[in-house]
């Protein structure tokens, strides 16, 4: 359009000193002018487009249109609105590039936890491993030397060695079984455990996370999901182990699709969702899982007290009260 001179137009053909040459030199000069002013800011604006400010920008851009014309009416110079329509397109073409960058980043951020999860999961299986089997070695020892004492020793005290070898016999067998599960769950990526939790005071009501760890104390994963990027820790609704736990996460987050509390980044697993339905959901599934269907959000309730309290006038408790209420000096 600036090319055909069709992005501004001016309404009256000037004349100077009687002249029209020298009117449409002038026009033209009021015009590139105009042209120059609207584009260096809208430019100006489109270059700081990120994927969470679009709709400021888009009215600044309406705003510098509507300015700039209304300096220009005195020239009988306006810019037209296909031009203003074109500056917008720019905007949400250079948005849609930014919001891309910015999903690609996240679902990065996202690979990238999972790898620390994975590995993490990992280290967790080999340690388990590790002090199975030197739990292992010692009961097996420890189970050979009392064998050979049983055959040396007296009627009475072979009756005690025996005790102490059915003991280290169920202590051996739980350190066998120990390290099975672990170099089970190290070889079964699909194996683990899904979790249903929610975090009323940083989500709100019927908001929750569906995820899935590998971890054999799938709780610690939950307490990592809550020390840093949220103000308060979540509450555990389900924890259920399955060998199929990848197939369960799929199937669960397909089901609530379009429940997802974040509609760009599939790797989002916040749904809003009543309880009621995941649990149905997961029994329709196959899947058996026991439900805390109350969540304790203990810190976020007496957070709202203390609100409570501050917004009433009423005297909140000292460090020292506090401290006498958690460890009273006299019981």
């Amino acid at each position: 359009m600036l090319y055909s001179e069709t992005a501004a137009k001016c309404s009256i053909n000037w004349t100077i000193d009687g002249s029209v040459a020298k009117g449409t030199a002038s026009t033209k000069r009021l015009i590139k002018l105009t042209l120059r002013a609207f584009n260096g800011e809208s430019d100006s604006l489109i270059a700081k487009v990120k994927w969470n400010n679009v709709n400021q920008l888009k009215e600044r851009i309406r705003k510098s249109f509507e300015a700039i014309n209304k300096l220009a009416e005195n020239n009988a110079i306006s810019i037209s609105h296909e031009y203003y329509n074109l500056k917008l397109k720019e905007l949400i073409l250079e948005y849609e590039y930014q919001a891309k960058k910015q999903q690609e980043k996240e679902e990065m951020r996202a690979i990238q936890e999972e790898l620390r999860e994975e590995e993490k999961a990992r280290r967790e299986f080999e340690k388990v491993q590790r002090e199975a089997e030197k739990e292992e070695s010692l009961y097996r020892k420890a189970l050979e030397k009392v064998q050979k004492e049983l055959g040396l020793a007296d009627t009475e005290t072979q009756f005690k060695l025996q005790e102490q070898i059915s003991l280290l016999e169920a202590e051996l067998e739980e350190a066998r079984l120990r390290k099975e599960r672990a170099l089970s769950m190290a070889q079964q990526t699909k194996r683990g455990h899904v979790y249903i939790i929610s975090n009323i005071g940083s989500f709100g009501e019927d908001v929750y996370k569906i995820g899935m760890t590998r971890r054999l104390e799938p709780l610690d994963r939950v307490r990592e999901l809550g020390d840093a990027s949220v103000p308060f820790k979540f509450d555990v609704h389900a924890l259920i182990y399955s060998d199929e736990a990848r197939t369960l996460e799929y199937e669960l987050h397909k089901a609530f699709s379009e429940k997802k509390v974040n509609m760009l980044n599939y790797r989002r697993e916040f749904f809003k969702v009543t309880l009621e339905e995941i649990e149905a959901k997961i029994k329709e599934l196959g899947f058996k899982a026991e439900f805390s269907t109350s969540p304790e959000a203990m810190e976020y309730r007496e957070t709202q007290l203390i609100l409570d309290k501050i917004r009433n006038g009423e005297a909140l408790p000292t460090l020292a009260e506090l401290v006498e209420e958690e460890f009273p000096s006299e019981i």
